[in-house]
């Protein structure tokens, strides 16, 4: 017999943090309140909730006593528990969904599900989970009572260590591990770097299209977005010493400028970091997944060619191990080292020791090189993979960009067709996809969908996907 035949509820939830009584004790209320119990309905039995729901009975008790304590249902004895009879329940008062910010509503970008073109989600049946175990029970094994205290607010020296190695050899970064500081993401790294070194009412340059929770994270931080245009070889550096020369900051996406791909240019970074120097000001170099280039080897970071001690360069684990680590770092100029210790100090939120010594075994023997060298291949072939699967089903729909490297696909439609609504529609279906008018400061410009391909299997996989997005249209 199925839980739906002898009870209202749904079954509990276990990742929930709270308790399974009060689950089934808001459960039950809710259904009373909305007129699924009627009074004078008799309520399965503890012991048969119980065996349909898998908890021990003591469970169900607890719920009941505290619903009968409330006056929501009555013991008859043998005759079981009831509803209280005559019992009128006000029914849920329905909250007023607050409107969404234009352009925010869809873009989520936080890969807080794992759906089909999800972003933000790396290849997570490739990532070698049978080492990743092994080196987490060696580390559990090896820890001291000294481990298990607060970890350093700037990260474990060990790591910093090997984070500074891999950033000199594979991203052309010259610098010592007391400039690497370990945080909890990028929203925690643009929190140190607004405490260390901007101040309400700043300026900041951002790209326009761009990564839409930078936007909302220096909104919140009370400061000023100067938009400016993306072209194809990336921010347009000319305009914003038009429109706000004397700006605080710059963030940027170097590399594969999110969220269209292109790479920002030489003769436009030497301008970017020129315009920095003679006006004092920070450029934030968004690293998030500069290692995935596929037309050549990966390009050096923009920080490799910083001479003044101007650019601070915010790299990830998210994109190149999973997102569910949270851990990131930031690399600061030597000058600014002190402050922002100072500012880690007081605002530290950086990952537990244990997981980021997990993270130094992994990069010290050598799987951490290994994993991003066997996913820049597989990418490659995936990223090729679903382009000619969506393409070969919709081609009359859509084109796809060509681009040198990242992890995801800009699907460009064709006539008059709304991104955001097939964004939803595909919602609905199962699917993820984010619309590029919601990366777009006040919501214009061309209709795109950002699809990620990472884990995207096959050609096949891509077509039947492909499939489905055709019926939507």
């Amino acid at each position: 017999m199925s839980v739906a035949k002898t009870s209202p509820i749904s079954p509990v939830d276990p990742t929930a943090a709270e308790p399974f009584y009060r689950q089934i004790y808001k459960r039950f209320r809710h259904a009373i309140a909305s007129g699924l119990l009627k009074p004078g309905e008799r309520i399965p039995s503890a012991r048969a909730l119980a065996q349909e729901l898998g908890l021990a009975r003591g469970t169900i008790e607890t719920a009941y006593s505290l619903l009968a304590a409330e006056g929501y249902i009555q013991a008859r004895g043998q005759a079981g528990t009831i509803v209280t009879p005559d019992l009128r329940p006000q029914p849920p008062v329905a909250g007023t969904k607050p409107s969404p910010v234009r352009g925010m509503a869809a873009a989520s970008f936080r890969p807080d599900s794992i759906l089909p073109f999800q972003m933000g989600l790396p290849a997570l049946d490739a990532f070698p989970r049978k080492i990743w175990a092994r080196l987490g029970a060696r580390c559990v094994r090896a820890m001291q009572p000294s481990d298990m205290a607060y970890p350093p607010a700037c990260g474990l020296q060990e790591l910093r260590t090997e984070i500074a190695a891999y950033l000199n050899v594979s991203r052309g970064i010259s610098c010592s591990p007391y400039q690497v500081f370990v945080t909890s993401g990028y929203r925690h790294t643009m929190t140190l770097i607004g405490h260390a070194v901007l101040k309400r009412g700043d300026r900041v340059w951002l790209e326009d299209p761009g990564y839409p929770h930078t936007r909302k994270m220096l909104e919140q931080m009370c400061m000023t977005a100067v938009p400016l245009p993306v072209d194809g070889d990336g921010m347009v550096i000319s305009d914003g010493v038009r429109a706000a020369p004397r700006a605080r900051a710059a963030v940027v996406t170097p590399a594969h400028q999110s969220p269209l791909c292109v790479t920002l240019s030489l003769p436009r970074r030497l301008a970017l970091l020129d315009w920095a120097a003679r006006n004092d000001a920070w450029i934030i170099e968004d690293d998030y997944d500069g290692e995935y280039r596929y037309v050549s080897r990966p390009l050096p970071a923009l920080k490799s060619l910083d001479r003044d001690g101007r650019v601070l360069y915010a790299g990830t684990f998210s994109k190149v191990l999973f997102p569910g680590i949270r851990l990131a770092y930031l690399v600061v100029p030597e000058a600014q080292v002190e402050r922002f210790e100072q500012v880690s100090e007081a605002f530290a939120t950086d990952g537990p020791q244990l997981t980021q010594a997990i993270v130094t075994a992994f990069m010290k023997e050598g799987h951490f090189a290994r994993h991003i060298q066997r996913m820049r291949k597989l990418y490659a072939e995936r990223r090729d993979a679903t382009a000619a699967g969506l393409e070969s089903v919709l081609g009359r729909y859509m084109r796809i960009d060509p681009q040198p490297g990242g992890m995801h696909l800009v699907m460009r439609l064709r006539g008059t067709r709304s991104d955001r609504q097939l964004a939803r529609r595909m919602r609905e279906q199962g699917m993820r996809a984010e619309a590029l008018r919601d990366c777009v400061m006040g919501g214009g410009g061309p209709s795109a969908l950002l699809l990620n391909f990472t884990n995207i299997d096959s050609r096949e996989t891509a077509e039947n996907f492909a499939q489905r997005i055709l019926r939507l249209l």
